[in-house]
């Protein structure tokens, strides 16, 4: 079993690159996204505003493992636009972002190898522009324990720097915190050698 990603690269916020070869223009543009709902938004916005341009071809990752992503080349040849797009954000290890690079025609073919290079280089501009951040992911465990337990678990609570964020402390006693991922082994790992005390990890929906 591969090992849970505890931290993940993206922009900060919206961003706008050029590329120019033979009269053709390549405008790009990178966005910071979390769903794909935010993408289709984001990609009909662009298609609405550049209404008069050919192409407007695109790639997206989303998740901290990346394994959410596609890429689009809009009627360019197969494979000589979404794909260079994509494998710019992966050559800088980029999530939860969208590119879109938008082809105004100079009247001069470029070939594939053009094209491939054009894109790549329209995305590489936006990207060297843009703010990139390192996002810490958190964890959310929810405790369950009985009230003698309590003073060893907020000990265990307090050890990672974990916020409280739901208590209930009655005879049967339950403590929703968040933690960064990266301390969630070495906590639950703790809270399982505290005699009658249980926990669930939760996605973040569940929270």
């Amino acid at each position: 079993m591969s090992e849970q990603p505890t931290k993940y690269l993206s922009i900060l916020k919206p961003q706008t690159g050029l590329y120019k070869e033979k009269g053709s223009k390549f405008i790009s543009f990178a966005f910071p996204v979390n769903s794909e709902s935010e993408i289709k938004e984001s990609i009909d916005n662009l298609k609405k505003e550049y209404f008069d341009a050919r192409h407007h071809c695109y790639a997206w990752i989303l998740g901290p493992d990346k394994t959410l992503f596609r890429s689009n080349d809009d009627g360019e040849p197969a494979g000589t636009a979404g794909k260079p797009i994509y494998n710019q954000l992966l050559s800088k290890d980029l999530t939860n972002i969208l590119v879109v690079v938008i082809r105004y025609f100079g009247g001069i073919k470029l070939g594939v190898p053009g094209l491939i290079n054009a894109y790549k280089q329209a995305t590489i501009d936006v990207i060297e522009k843009s703010d990139i951040h390192e996002f810490l992911l958190p964890s959310f465990v929810m405790i369950y324990f009985n009230y003698s337990n309590m003073s060893e678990v907020m000990k265990s609570v307090k050890r990672v720097d974990a916020s409280i964020h739901l208590t209930e402390y009655l005879n049967d006693c339950r403590v929703g915190v968040t933690l960064l991922k990266s301390k969630e082994l070495e906590f639950v790992n703790e809270l399982s050698l505290i005699y009658g005390v249980s926990f669930k990890i939760l996605e973040q929906s569940e929270w």
